[in-house]
């Protein structure tokens, strides 16, 4: 039995569809990363906020065309990412704590690498976050999580 072309063209936009979705996370998912990873240092746990999805997606947005990595200047903490094809709130968050390595917390300063994407997940201070993620043209993705409030003062412990 040979399936119709319109039963193929379907399969195939669900297909599709499906996959599409695999490169956007959900808030929940940002919050729950961001959560586990907060909770190894001891730190309170954050919540979602869309004032600051909504300023994190406008910015997504402004670098649709070339996914260039400058932060907004905004008001709020933020990290960036850029990934080429694909990622995930849980790679994305996990590759931004990954400089804990660098961290030495009796120094309280980043040690033979990039610590400060480390320090803004963990702030304890930060209580809310808004997160975005946009495929660019050039088919890299472009990530930005805002922290509100806005930490990482460097003369102070994240933690």
């Amino acid at each position: 039995m040979a399936l119709s072309p319109k039963l193929v063209f379907v399969l195939c936009l669900v297909g599709l569809s499906l996959r599409l979705g695999d490169a956007y996370s959900t808030p929940q998912e940002y919050v729950a990363i961001h959560n586990a990873i907060r909770a190894k240092y001891g730190v309170g746990p954050v919540t979602w906020n869309q004032t600051l999805a909504d300023y994190a997606q406008n910015y997504a947005n402004s670098k649709h065309a070339t996914c260039e990595m400058k932060h907004s200047g905004g008001p709020y903490g933020e990290n960036l990412l850029e990934a080429y094809e694909t990622t995930s709130a849980e790679l994305t968050v996990k590759f931004w704590a990954s400089e804990s390595k660098f961290y030495d917390y009796n120094a309280n300063k980043c040690v033979g690498g990039e610590c400060g994407h480390f320090r803004a997940v963990v702030w304890r201070d930060t209580k809310q976050i808004g997160c975005a993620m946009l495929k660019c043209q050039n088919n890299w993705v472009f990530v930005i999580c805002s922290y509100y409030p806005a930490g990482n003062n460097p003369a102070l412990r994240p933690y």
